[in-house]
């Protein structure tokens, strides 16, 4: 029979979602489509402190029964807080926020998400996702956690400004975020004129904040560098107090300013020398290489003008010496003919050297066209790499996108599996009570089976007993028919003896008495069944 209950209430579970899920649709299209409401403006919150992101629906809807998140796309994992059903899933909260971060479970009913972080750091700077799965309608919340590592400001001399009679001054301050303003201030809280803010972003983040002020004699001495952050109402200052004396001193001194074009003319008048320089020289250069032409022509000349002195002093000269002279000269064409020779072989390794040179020419082409084709291969293979690279990135993005994907169904896997045993846990406990109920309603049967038997006993005693009491009544008619037949004589009796009347009734009474027991019982008899039926 158990069995046989089971059955159709598993059945009965689609109807039931479909049935929900017709309300949730018919209610938005009552009420309209909700809709995520975030804040338009960046939340700034100081270290330490507690701070509410706002998240609402409107109009107001009941999300205390269906799954929220709340998101930051820079974690791994990304949750920050998730429930169903009003209750928490920690399991995939990122570690960085357990314990601190919670929702306005009272709140739920009426579309208020709003997430509260405690003690934020940080860290916790980022844009957060507000996110309704059923209603696939998210808001965004940018928080930024302003540092409180920021120092005061340090005030110090960096210079004299001769021309107007003054000091300047130069405020720092690091460690801020977000980037703060600095004010300049002289002794009555006005704001005193001073050059553009330096800022100055670290690897950690942090900003440092730097100004320069002139200070005149006829401002008040007491100068004041303030930083402040207006967002979260943080702000440092320092105080310096300037003398007067010190104004006389920097009449004297020299300007921090003059020495700069005095340096600057210096480099200039060094540049034209060296420039001067490096002309002469050139022209140097060129005269000696315009010179060497007109000597090589002189020497020729001179070299003709020997030979013809020569001859003529050959020609004064006697016979033996013009044979040897002649064989001198014999010697000399001789030598002269080898140093053609010698000139000719020149020549040809000339010409050899300008053909290798030429055959190196075409080799250093040759070399230059295979460095081209090289170039061309060395640029083929950096863009083939830069086409690797490319979709290696996008490989890797796609891994990304499939972690995140696979991240996600598990994450969708857990909240079915979560559902899932739930709703194992209602049908075991429906299951259970429709066992118990089950068996109560066999012990019931049972009780009422012995009821109906007991009853039918009874049934069964009460009719042999009104059986009997009805022979019984049946029996007393005739007894009290002979008694009033006796009556009857008696009475004539009494009358014929009036004498003995008193004996008589006395006589009579015991009759009454039998009469009066012989009705006794038949009222019990009747009466019974009336009282037995009742009972029934």
């Amino acid at each position: 029979m158990a069995h046989q209950q089971n059955g159709p209430f598993p059945q009965s579970l689609p109807k039931a979602f479909s049935v929900l899920i017709f309300i949730i649709l018919l209610k938005d299209v009552c009420n309209g489509q909700p809709q995520l409401i975030g804040p338009s403006q960046v939340l700034v919150a100081r270290a330490g402190d507690d701070v509410i992101l706002p998240c609402h629906v409107e109009p107001a809807y009941d999300v205390s029964t269906i799954t929220l998140e709340w998101t930051r796309s820079s974690l791994d994992p990304r949750f920050v807080y998730v429930s169903r059903g009003s209750q928490e899933l920690e399991k995939l909260k990122n570690p960085s926020f357990k314990g601190r971060t919670s929702v306005f479970v009272d709140e739920l009913k009426y579309g208020n998400i709003s997430l509260k972080i405690s003690k934020v750091k940080s860290d916790d700077t980022g844009t957060y996702k507000c996110y309704v799965p059923v209603l696939e309608k998210e808001a965004f919340v940018e928080l930024v956690v302003a540092s409180d590592a920021a120092t005061s400001p340090v005030i110090s001399l960096s210079g004299i400004d001769k021309n107007r009679g003054g000091v300047v001054l130069q405020c720092e301050s690091a460690g801020w975020y977000p980037e703060p303003e600095l004010l300049w201030l002289d002794g009555e809280g006005n704001l005193l004129s001073a050059g553009p803010t330096e800022t100055l972003r670290g690897p950690d983040d942090l900003y440092t904040v730097s100004s320069r002020v002139t200070v005149e004699k006829r401002h008040s001495n007491n100068i004041t560098c303030r930083v402040q952050q207006r967002n979260t109402n943080q702000s440092r200052e320092t105080h310096i107090h300037v003398p007067e004396d010190f104004f006389d001193i920097t009449s004297s001194s020299p300007s921090v300013t003059d020495t700069s074009p005095v340096s600057l003319a210096l480099c200039i008048l060094l540049l034209i020398l060296s420039v001067v320089f490096l002309v002469r020289r050139k022209r140097k250069h060129l005269m000696r290489t315009n010179r060497r032409p007109k000597d090589q022509t002189e020497d020729v000349r001179v070299s003709t003008e020997e030979d013809r002195e020569r001859e003529q002093f050959n020609m004064k000269l006697p016979i033996t010496s013009r044979q040897q002279l002649q064989e001198e000269q014999q010697r000399r064409e001789d030598a002269e003919n080898t140093l053609g020779d010698l000139q000719n072989d020149k020549e040809k390794l000339e010409n050899e050297l300008q053909d290798e040179k030429k055959r190196n020419v075409e080799q250093e082409a040759k070399l230059k066209e295979l460095e081209k084709k090289n170039t061309e291969i060395i640029n083929q293979l950096q863009q083939e790499k830069e086409t690797l690279e490319e979709l290696k990135k996008q490989l890797e993005s796609k891994n990304q996108e499939l972690s995140d994907s696979i991240s996600e169904l598990n994450r969708e896997k857990m909240i079915k599996e979560s559902e899932i045993n739930t709703m194992k846990n209602q049908l075991e406990s429906n299951k259970q009570e429709m066992i118990k109920s089950e068996r109560e309603k066999d012990e019931i049967i049972t009780k009422l089976r012995q009821t109906i038997v007991t009853l039918e006993s009874k049934l069964q005693e009460e009719k042999q007993r009104r059986e009997k009491a009805e022979k019984q009544v049946q029996m007393l008619p005739t007894e009290t028919e002979e008694e009033k037949q006796k009556k009857e004589e008696t009475e004539k009796k009494v009358q014929t003896l009036p004498i003995k009347s008193e004996k008589i009734s006395h006589i009579n009474s015991p009759s009454k008495q039998k009469k009066k027991r012989l009705k006794e019982p038949q009222k019990e008899v009747k009466g019974q069944p009336k009282n037995e039926c009742c009972a029934f």
